[in-house]
């Protein structure tokens, strides 16, 4: 069980809560400040002094002092008019992250709300009842709105939900789940829907995922660099030391770990090329940038998902404090870095399978087929290649960059974040796929320089890929083979096989 308190979930248990269903609780310390916080807000009610969102109207609106009397109403209102998300609904997973990480900022004890409140969004995670949130509208300041809006509408017994398997109205999801919809006090609307949590639930997967892909790029890389009978010179420890980054050092060290007892590599030494293209002799510096890059993405997102994202503060004293801590600008550009690396990830796949695929660059059949003309081989696993990375390049550009006005004027800057969150892990799922059409390409280019063996993390790969996808002797459809190997990444197979016979490989997010 994950434990909550405002203050030490991990990126790690996010993902269990969110994939794996990890039951979830509060601990003792989070219920008493949780208690605390509702008391101060009690007290600044019955003091009449005007606080935001408490008895106050919202936004624009501010200034309009709002009766004791209205103020359940008022909380209500506000999280049924901001429901207005469209688009395609979050998945499950994205939904469960984003109940866990609302439930922690409330665990901090600073939003005012009563127990039975955060302790709602435990009893949903830990039943299955999941609210259906539109994936589209929030601009990531003044926190996620639109989409907690939903998250709060269910919570109430509006809108739907997800339970068991289906969609229903939420009040039947938590009937049947022996649950009651909750009746907002004052300032509880606004702490259910201001805050960070859609984007920072996104961030996490997000993180998580791109840790994974950089040990899978790293290792198909090593696969390509075999097939391509290139030099592991670049590769060498002096080098990396007259140039420390932590990201190029890490995955120089992880290239030499992958490569031992090539037979491939010794065979072609005396007269060769001098030097390899970039995309091979590189791939320490490129591949570590982009762990550089996670490493930020993971250290944001590691502070955001433990602080408080709601407007007002409420303290302990009793003092409401008004600021920007529910604001997503370093989340939205540590995405839009992560969105960057991930772009980069995909392009310098694409590189190396064209030139798999080249029989000029590579010394190996045209497009890694034996008899080229009656048969096209892998020349369009290029061209899929190709568009993915392209589109990746076009989903780059930062959603941090652009911000529109709202709130008449009042929300004048906004991060974009669940922008930033939703094209990361667009890019993400392309490269993801370019990294997949690349162990196709390079496992299939390794079969034209047998009986030599590569070294021995490329030589485990290629042998747990070649138990789902066989070696291309005549054209087929390879849409089905792209799939196998992305489940395989999904597993973990093929680098787990890596690891298994050339050790562990270094973590470049954590190097970094």
């Amino acid at each position: 069980m994950i434990r909550i308190d405002g203050a030490s979930v991990s990126i790690e248990d996010v993902v269990a809560v969110a994939r794996r269903g990890e039951k979830v609780g509060l601990t003792a310390d989070a219920r008493r400040a949780v208690v605390r916080s509702h008391r101060a807000i009690q007290a600044i009610v019955r003091s009449g002094e005007l606080a935001y969102g408490i008895n106050t109207g919202f936004g624009e609106l501010e200034s309009v002092a709002i009766p004791p009397a209205q103020v359940r109403e008022l909380q209500r209102n506000l999280v049924r008019s901001h429901a207005v998300g469209v688009g395609p609904p979050l998945p499950r997973e994205q939904v469960r992250a984003t109940l866990l990480l609302r439930a922690n900022a409330l665990a901090k004890g600073y939003s005012g709300v009563r127990l039975e409140v955060v302790q709602r969004f435990v009893d949903c995670l830990n039943a299955g009842v999941h609210p259906v949130v539109p994936s589209k509208g929030s601009l990531g300041a003044s926190g996620d709105l639109a989409p907690l809006a939903h998250v709060a509408l269910a919570l109430i017994g509006e809108g739907d939900a997800e339970y068991g398997g289906r969609v229903v109205p939420s009040r039947i999801a938590l009937r049947r789940a022996g649950l009651r919809p909750l009746r907002l006090e004052a300032k509880e609307g606004l702490a259910l829907i201001n805050g960070t949590s859609v984007m920072a639930a996104l961030a996490c997967l997000a993180v998580h995922d791109a840790d994974a892909l950089l040990k899978d790029a790293q290792v198909a890389a090593s696969l390509s660099f075999e097939a391509l009978r290139a030099s592991p010179v670049p590769y060498d420890a002096r080098l990396a030391r007259l140039k420390p980054l932590p990201g190029s050092t890490a995955v120089a060290a992880n290239l030499r770990r992958l490569l031992r007892g090539s037979e491939i590599v010794q065979s072609h030494k005396g007269p060769h090329k001098v030097q390899d293209a970039y995309t091979l002799r590189c791939i320490p510096q490129v591949l570590g940038a982009c762990g550089e890059a996670l490493a930020y993405a993971r250290r944001i997102a590691g502070v955001e998902i433990n602080s408080a994202s709601d407007n007002p503060i409420v303290l302990p004293e009793g003092v409401a404090l008004s600021g920007g801590t529910f604001h997503g600008q370093s989340l939205a550009m540590a995405l839009d870095f992560l969105a960057l690396a991930l772009c980069v990830v995909a392009g310098f796949g694409e590189r190396r399978i064209a030139r798999l695929t080249d029989a000029h660059l590579s010394g190996l059949p045209p497009f890694l087929t034996e008899r080229s003309g009656l048969h096209s081989g892998m020349m369009v696993v290029q061209y899929t290649a190709a568009a993915l990375a392209s589109e990746a390049k076009v989903l780059a550009h930062p959603a941090s960059a652009d911000s529109l006005t709202t709130s008449a004027g009042q929300e004048d800057w906004v991060s974009m974040g669940q922008t930033a969150a939703l094209k990361c892990l667009q890019v993400l799922e392309n490269a993801q796929q370019v990294v997949a059409l690349e162990y196709l390409a390079a496992a299939q280019g390794l079969e034209f320089v047998k009986p030599r063996e590569p070294g021995r993390g490329p030589r485990a790969a290629y042998r747990a890929l070649r138990a789902s996808v066989p070696r291309l002797t005549s054209d087929r459809p390879l849409a089905p083979d792209v799939n196998r190997i992305l489940q395989l990444m999904r597993d973990g197979a093929l680098v787990a096989a890596a690891e298994r016979a050339a050790g562990r490989l270094q973590n470049v997010a954590f190097a970094a």
